[in-house]
């Protein structure tokens, strides 16, 4: 496990470095060889994210620490609905 603990970690720091993104082991943690990896990438451009995915998932694999078995990749976009709720937030907690 020392081991496995060593690879991630040099993987999620250096992908974490390279692309600005908030990246950690999401599942897997009791095996060996088996690791599920979770990062979060945020922009106003769906384009943009999705090149970023890409290029982030070929750099894993350019640093040929593990081989990539699958990937899901989800894109959620908030509405103007959601975006309204944020600023009645902001605006309950500018008292402070």
């Amino acid at each position: 496990m020392k081991e496995k603990r060593g690879i991630l970690l040099k993987l999620l720091k250096r992908t974490q470095n390279e692309f600005n993104v908030s990246i950690a082991e999401i599942g897997d943690n009791d095996y060996l060889r088996r690791a599920k990896i979770g990062f979060s990438a945020v922009g106003n451009d769906k384009r943009y994210i999705q090149g970023k995915v890409d290029k982030m998932i070929r750099f894993i694999e350019g640093l040929n620490l593990v081989e990539i078995i699958n990937t899901k990749i989800e894109v959620t976009h908030l509405s103007d609905e959601m975006i309204g709720n944020f600023e009645y937030l902001e605006k309950k907690y500018d008292k402070f």
